[in-house]
């Protein structure tokens, strides 16, 4: 195997590095003069794929594809927010140096009617212990908690219809307890200033959260929580838009735009996650055009989620042709990507 090296600028840190990837006595240069630890996706959903009614479960084929594109373009970890558990769990099981790190929360957690009908199955409240439970045994390390909803109907979330908690506060503290004991992190869907019950009562980390405010930022990162504000599905405009929701979508984005720099100052890690319709390169776009400086968006993709999910990064590599602080766009196309110490692209 050969002895791949990287010669140049490692970010987000700046400094000028030699790194060598692999123990053949033969080495080959490794193109670029740029590189980034391995990205991370820290809010995906490897068999989702988008259906009439919003998202539905698919299997391995779908996943196998996610993780094929995701290799390609750098990433090395992802963490797995809820979807297909029979796949997603395997995934998180078992190792396999062709594809990225998978960490999986197994099924999303949401009762009757409370998430998009064709992406679950519901858990009522009095079975929410039992089911997180059930996903600990299976392998999660994080849990996927719909912390809040629209109003749902035959055909999905029925718009312009009231968000509303999913379950009631203690139900979701007892669930938050049980899994910090079991040494299992929460994640949170929630839009709504549900967010800051959510917060009190424990849960890792904030998942969308459009309303999350200075004092959520505060208590947040008080405990060194995260947020993935996974712009590319918050603020990116439908083909069906009518002008109220676009409307409503650049308020919403103004809105990010001035809550995003104070995660920094309160310690809380931003993370970049693809959700369905993203990808970290364009994750990392937004995030640049809401409000953060290009090593801050690059560490939310790199060392700074492999620091909050425990991992090391060692072994993974992506380089690039140009400098990403000054060239953004280039993360798009990397030059080469390295994963588990061997050159895969």
């Amino acid at each position: 195997m050969t002895t791949w090296v990287f010669e140049g600028t490692v970010l987000p840190s700046g400094d000028t590095a030699r790194l060598s990837f692999g123990q053949d006595s033969s080495s080959e240069q490794l193109p670029g003069q740029y590189a980034v630890p391995g990205l991370v996706d820290s809010h995906c959903h490897l068999t989702l794929a988008t259906g009439p009614n919003g998202p539905v479960l698919r299997g391995a084929d779908l996943a196998a594809e996610r993780l094929a594109e995701l290799t390609q373009a750098g990433v090395s970890a992802v963490r797995d927010v809820g979807g297909n558990r029979e796949i997603t769990l395997e995934l998180a099981r078992t190792a396999d140096p062709d594809r990225p790190l998978v960490l999986a929360a197994g099924r999303f957690l949401a009762p009757n009617g409370r998430y998009f009908p064709d992406a679950y199955e519901p858990v009522a409240p009095a079975d929410l212990l039992t089911a997180v439970e059930a996903e600990i045994a299976a392998g999660a390390t994080w849990l996927k908690l719909v912390g809040d909803f629209p109003e749902v109907g035959p055909d999905g979330p029925i718009r312009g219809s009231k968000v509303s908690p999913s379950y009631e506060i203690e139900v979701v503290e007892a669930m938050v307890e049980l899994a910090h004991a079991r040494n299992v992190r929460v994640a949170a869907h929630v839009n709504t200033d549900h967010v800051s019950e959510l917060i009190r009562v424990g849960i890792d980390s904030v998942e969308h959260g459009t309303a999350l405010t200075e004092k959520d930022l505060q208590a947040l990162g008080a405990r060194g929580g995260a947020w993935t504000p996974t712009l590319c599905a918050s603020v990116s405009p439908s083909p069906d838009e009518t002008p109220e929701r676009k409307a409503r979508r650049e308020e919403r984005s103004a809105y990010l735009a001035s809550i995003l720099p104070l995660a920094e100052r309160y310690g809380v890690r931003v993370l970049t996650g693809s959700d369905v319709v993203g990808t970290v390169a364009a994750e990392i776009d937004q995030l640049v055009r809401h409000g953060l400086t290009v090593e801050q968006a690059i560490t939310a993709a790199s060392t700074g989620a492999q620091d909050f999910l425990g991992l090391s990064g060692t072994g993974n590599l992506v380089t690039y042709d140009a400098d990403p602080r000054e060239h953004p766009d280039v993360l798009a196309t990397p030059a080469a990507v390295v994963l588990n110490q061997r050159r895969v692209s």
